[in-house]
């Protein structure tokens, strides 16, 4: 990981310019989903202050700029998770910023706050076409449940992981 990195929750002046570095880092996977899917997702997506109520919004800051981000969602049951499980969602670095451990390190931080309030499983979901971040994922330990996949069109798998910690 690179040196001058600061894991930081987001102050609420930052909330605009997060909703902007979620469309600049998902961008690429727009082409893997139909118009109107795309569009509910990038609503969604940047609609960063629905969220806050029930959830953590993590930062990666590198030399004063926003690199990266991450929501940590406490009670899985927001995220369609057990009651007693956390949920991460919409983990993102900026692709200028890539390559530099600020995605790992985002996800570390969501596992220490986990292992500080006892917290012992977490539950993601991720596709087939988000392979850097899958890939990441099962370095990291989670492992595939398809008892939690969910399919938001008929031909899209979402694949549903957990970690035990």
């Amino acid at each position: 990981m690179t040196a001058d990195i600061k894991i930081r929750d987001a102050l609420p002046g930052e909330f605009d310019l997060i909703a902007g570095l979620l469309v600049d880092s998902y961008r690429q996977y727009q082409e893997f989903m139909p118009p109107p899917r795309w569009a509910w997702y990038i609503k969604d997506m940047m609609d960063v202050r629905s969220r806050l109520a029930d959830s953590q919004l993590i930062v990666a800051e590198s030399n004063g700029k926003i690199a990266g981000t991450v929501t940590l969602f406490l009670k899985g049951s927001t995220e369609h998770w057990p009651e007693n499980w956390a949920g991460i969602r919409l983990l993102a670095v900026h692709p200028s910023f890539r390559g530099q451990g600020i995605g790992r390190a985002l996800m570390d931080e969501c596992v220490r706050r986990c292992k500080a309030l006892g917290i012992k499983t977490i539950g993601l979901h991720t596709t087939d076409f988000m392979k850097v971040a899958r890939e990441m994922y099962e370095r990291m330990g989670f492992k595939r449940i398809p008892e939690y996949d969910f399919r938001p069109e008929p031909n899209r798998v979402v694949y549903a992981y957990r970690l035990d910690i």
